[in-house]
């Protein structure tokens, strides 16, 4: 899963639709500290699904979006 956000703002409790139940890591954030950034992210580095449909999804993550950033999520069961 990868979400962009090209705004200045930090985008906290965003919600992501998601295919299916499980965690969602964090694998690359492109705010993170290792490439000179503020090292904003979702708390703990990883979001539980919650059984709320979103995008046309069954699930979704609630996720904190740092500003002019990408971030990548992997998935685990």
């Amino acid at each position: 899963l990868v979400a962009c956000n090209f705004t200045p703002q930090v985008l906290r409790a965003y919600r992501l639709g998601v295919p299916q139940r499980g965690q969602y890591r964090e694998a690359l954030n492109t705010d993170s500290e290792h490439y000179g950034g503020s090292n904003i992210g979702t708390p703990w580095g990883a979001a539980g699904s919650e059984e709320i449909p979103y995008h046309g999804r069954p699930c979704s993550i609630s996720v904190t979006l740092p500003p002019l950033a990408t971030v990548f999520y992997s998935w685990t069961p």
